[in-house]
């Protein structure tokens, strides 16, 4: 008998498969726990309303041993915790399917965040179609406020307000422009914002006539609103003002920019309150509708786009954009990272829509700002880069070119093996290049979710598609070569964010270790390998589900931002020390209010700085043991990032930052490359392989004999040198010719480039 509150359930719920992994404890042995994988399709409304709900009851089935019908409300006392990922929000942004609401920006800045920052990232179209902006109608807020002096001021620091300890000037503006009577360039109270810097009040907003504004939207339908008002980054009253009234009226969400990230830059603040305005309503529906399927609430944790998770009541749609890559991150970065040997990781996610590349060094790569189906987002996101390449890419022939994506084939009607009359797609190019064995893959398919992938109408579509290239081509060519090259496009496709990744900023590629994952990983991970000169993959036993399992390996986070805007000076140095004490402090006390002992709480402590008179800023955090200093930090980092330093230019700290993690789980001892060096391997002869079967390979054709073995029946230590195909219930590895697959307890450890 399970005891209560001892399952704990991961699901991440991609583009085209929702991936569950579940452990629980195993009654024989109180000290170890069994685990369980259930994968199944993300849409499949002829059958379950919701994938995650639909494969936690299937974990429950399978651990209680009772039969859950369909429909019927979940049982919550066997689960410990569930945590989620999701695209829910992100597939609403990229669909342009959120919900309808109202921007509220101050008055003369209407039209701002249509007319955002003038870049052109396609500078040579000559038909450029801009993505409408995501707000159905403006509402102007008669109200201003400014900042007192000049963002160039060279005596900026001697010129500036003074405030004394309770915030009252002390001593007004003294620099270009002063009146010479008052505290500023002209009439107005000034007040101290949150950043320090002195903030005039020009005109105080009317809440009367702002009350009136927003009844007008209510009785107009809209439930949603996003406000931005400027300079509220330092000076919040007026928004927390509209919120209020908002509030009072009954809008359902208020998206108030200052409180979603207090940054400077109006027009990513603004997008993103506008994103978070759009797309939280959608999230929290779904969200309403999950915990619909349970007979009592769940104790549900979600990953945010930064790799942490959060509970439900700090989840939102700006968080979520990466909710589903992010898991993926932190699964490889906590299997595969070495602390002693420091090799940097490249991840390569290959899922159904898409491919997802990152990259690891011992310390998560954030990004504060990025675009994301045309909508610039200001949030910490994992920097990583997606392409449209993945096992659903539809594979096309237009122009005399081979094309691999962008058009996604989904989960319905999913590739033309899926049984539903879809497009061609690399899951059929691998099918067909004997790269995927459909006695192995699971019989998920057809009306009744129990048949293979259909092999037949593969060949019948290629067939087609061959004929026609080969009207075309100078030189006809084999079905198997078309097939392959499709491959090929695809590959080369997903190499580019690879070098964007690595080559772009200064690394080099052929240095790093690659960490394959996602359900069509193992499929391509060998040759992308060779493509870019990197000579050890690492497939984890979990890699099809690496997203799911990373949720179960992933800490608490919990992180408090604020404005700084002041210069980075041995007078300033102490002022920023004192004010990231206060953030450690309040961060502390909400890691232990949710129950982390001190002993398991991280705190990173961040700066976000720049050189003065640019925009540039990167959020600098001092390696262990450099005692906090920021500045050698900092220009280290924009060395390696820009290639040059601004040695005359002072360096202003924008924002302060702390971050604290509350650990779950004990790290888990040794490391792959430690067992590795310990482990006696011994190849395994080809007359064990389960069975044989056809594969076509790069140079050498197809190989009819290639022999496939089955991860489950390898023991650790066990070596298969290539060509040959190793497979287990949830994934294909296609290892090449001149390549070695060692076995270890976690692990496939693939070495190219010569048999070591």
């Amino acid at each position: 008998m399970i005891p209560d509150h001892s399952v704990r359930i991961s699901a991440d719920r991609g583009g085209t498969f929702c991936d569950v992994y579940a452990s629980y404890l195993d009654t024989d042995n109180p000290a170890q726990r069994k685990e369980l994988v259930v994968k199944l399709l993300s849409q499949d409304p002829a059958n379950y309303r919701d994938a995650p709900t639909e494969g936690i009851r299937r974990v429950l089935e399978s651990v209680t041993g009772k039969a859950i019908p369909r429909g019927e409300k979940l049982d919550i006392a066997k689960i410990d915790y569930i945590r989620l990922s999701t695209t829910v929000a992100t597939n609403a942004l990229l669909e342009r399917k959120g919900r309808k609401h109202a921007l509220l920006i101050t008055k003369g800045f209407k039209d701002l965040l249509l007319i955002g920052n003038q870049s052109r990232p396609k500078i040579f179209d000559l038909n450029i179609r801009r993505p409408p902006p995501l707000y159905s109608t403006v509402i102007e807020i008669d109200e201003r406020v400014t900042l007192v002096g000049y963002t160039s001021d060279p005596w900026a620091e001697e010129h500036k307000v003074l405030f004394d300890e309770n915030g009252q000037v002390k001593r007004g503006y003294r620099g270009k422009g002063w009146d010479g009577k008052g505290d500023a360039e002209g009439p107005g109270r000034v007040v101290q914002g949150i950043s320090g810097e002195a903030v005039r009040i020009l005109k105080e907003p009317d809440e009367t006539a702002i009350r009136k504004d927003l009844q007008k939207l209510y009785d107009d339908g809209y439930r949603s609103v996003a406000v931005v008002l400027a300079h509220s980054y330092t000076f919040p009253e007026h928004e927390l003002l509209v919120g209020k009234v908002a509030s009072s009226l009954g809008f359902e969400h208020i998206s108030l920019s200052s409180q979603l990230l207090p940054m400077i830059k109006m027009v990513p603040r603004g997008a993103s309150a506008t994103a978070d305005a759009y797309l939280t309503p959608i999230l929290r529906a779904y969200l309403d509708g999950f915990f619909e399927g349970f007979a009592q609430l769940p104790r549900v944790e979600f990953m945010s786009s930064d790799g942490g998770l959060v509970d439900a009541s700090g989840f939102s749609g700006l968080k979520t954009i990466l909710s589903g890559p992010a898991g993926g991150v932190v699964g490889y970065a906590r299997t595969s990272w070495d602390e002693k040997r420091r090799t940097p990781i490249i991840g390569l996610d290959v899922g159904g829509t898409s491919t997802d590349v990152s990259r690891f060094s011992g310390r998560y790569e954030i990004v504060y700002e990025t675009t994301t189906a045309g909508v610039t987002i200001q949030s910490p996101q994992l920097d990583i880069n997606t392409v449209a390449a993945g096992g659903g890419s539809c594979l096309t022939f237009r122009n005399g070119l081979f094309l691999a994506g962008p058009e996604s084939a989904g989960a319905d009607p999913g590739p033309t093996c899926y049984r539903k009359g879809g497009p061609l797609a690399v899951t059929d190019a691998n099918l067909l290049l004997g790269r995927l064995i459909p006695e192995y893959f699971p019989k998920i398919f057809g009306k009744s979710e129990n048949e293979p992938l259909d092999v037949d109408a593969t060949r019948k579509e290629f067939e087609k598609l061959a004929k026609n290239i080969n009207e075309n081509a100078a030189n006809e060519l084999s079905l198997d070569e078309i097939i392959y090259g499709f491959i090929e496009v695809a590959n080369e496709t997903m190499c580019r964010p690879m070098r964007a990744l690595t080559e772009a900023k200064g690394y080099a590629t052929s240095s790093h270790i690659l960490a394959s994952f996602g359900g069509a990983g193992g499929q391509h991970a060998c040759e992308i390998a060779l493509l870019l000169g990197i000579k050890t993959v690492l497939i984890h036993r979990y890699s099809s589900i690496l997203s799911a399992y990373g949720l179960a390996l992933a800490d608490r986070v919990y992180e408090i931002q604020e404005p700084a805007s002041t210069f980075y000076t041995p007078e300033n140095v102490p002022t920023l020390s004192s004010r990231l004490d206060t953030l450690t402090d309040a961060t502390r006390k909400e890691l232990e209010k949710q129950g982390f002992p001190p002993e398991r709480i991280r705190i990173e402590r961040m700066l976000n700085m720049r050189f003065n008179g640019t925009d540039t800023a990167l959020m600098v955090l001092p390696d262990a043991g450099e005692n906090e200093d920021y500045l050698g930090a900092f220009r280290r980092a924009y060395k390696a990032e820009f290639g040059f330093l601004l040695e005359e230019a002072h360096v202003v700290v924008d924002d302060v930052k702390v971050r604290g993690v509350g650990t779950t789980i004990d790290e888990s001892g040794l490391s792959v490359f430690d067992e590795l060096e310990q482990l006696q391997t011994q190849v395994v002869e080809a007359d064990r392989a389960a069975t044989r079967h056809s594969v076509y390979f790069d140079k050498i054709g197809r190989v009819e004999d290639t022999p496939v073995f089955e991860l489950g029946r390898l023991a650790v230590g066990n070596a298969v040198d290539g060509p040959a195909v190793v497979i287990d219930d949830t994934q294909t590895i296609v290892v090449v010719p001149g390549a070695r697959a060692v076995v270890a307890r976690r692990h496939l450890v693939i070495t190219l480039g010569g048999v070591q």
